[in-house]
């Protein structure tokens, strides 16, 4: 078993490392960092998501999977092309069909931030363009019923923007529990990790738990 924990646009694998601290497992895990997984490719959601899944399909044990935002996203799309591989999965602050509109507004702002706003998370602010403009026309929602792993999901309680996609991700996917940690954002393993790994450790004792039960 592997747990692998998947970053947000504008973030790094760093951001991960309070709340991997605070969890209480002993099983290994992984950070992958989405800009070096495209290793130079054009930067599109189609490259990345393909370079994803070359990461997971290499690891050979079965994968808890745990995404926060554009890395929930990638942890939805391979949860349901391989679904043999996952044995679990986490979705944070994660949309299932992009919200057009809010991408439109989000590529308006970043058009007008300076260059070096983005120096720190790797990407050139045009590759954040481009790749918030190819995600556009995804949507998940056909094939949300197919996802047969115990799922969590989680939104902060004041991420306005993603909460009723979090709570339609619950409704939509048969082994999921929709959890809001509360007093937080967008950006939980950052602003709350105290909180976020709470979920996470509760979540994994029961899985470890049910795990041993069925053995």
């Amino acid at each position: 078993m592997q747990s692998i924990f998947v970053h947000g646009l504008g973030q790094t694998p760093s951001s991960w490392n309070n709340t991997i601290s605070l969890i209480e497992t002993s099983v290994p895990f992984s950070c992958p960092d989405l800009h070096k997984l495209l290793n130079n490719q054009d930067v599109t959601y189609r490259n990345l998501y393909h370079s994803f899944s070359n990461y997971c399909n290499d690891i050979t044990q079965p994968i808890n999977l745990c995404g926060l935002s554009l890395g929930g996203i990638l942890a939805l799309n391979y949860a349901m092309d391989y679904p043999e591989k996952v044995h679990s999965l986490v979705l944070i602050s994660a949309q299932y069909k992009m919200p057009k509109t809010l991408l439109k507004l989000q590529n308006v702002i970043f058009r007008f931030m300076p260059d070096s706003a983005f120096k720190s998370i790797g990407f050139q602010k045009q590759d954040v363009i481009k790749l918030t403009s190819s995600m556009v026309h995804l949507d998940f929602t056909p094939k949300l019923k197919t996802i047969s792993c115990p799922t969590l999901i989680l939104c902060g309680e004041k991420d306005s923007a993603n909460k009723k996609a979090a709570a339609i991700l619950a409704d939509n996917i048969p082994k999921a529990k929709f959890r809001l940690i509360k007093s937080t954002g967008h950006e939980a393993n950052t602003e709350s990790p105290e909180k976020l790994a709470a979920e996470l450790n509760a979540f994994y004792h029961n899985l470890h738990i049910n795990t041993l039960r069925q053995d």
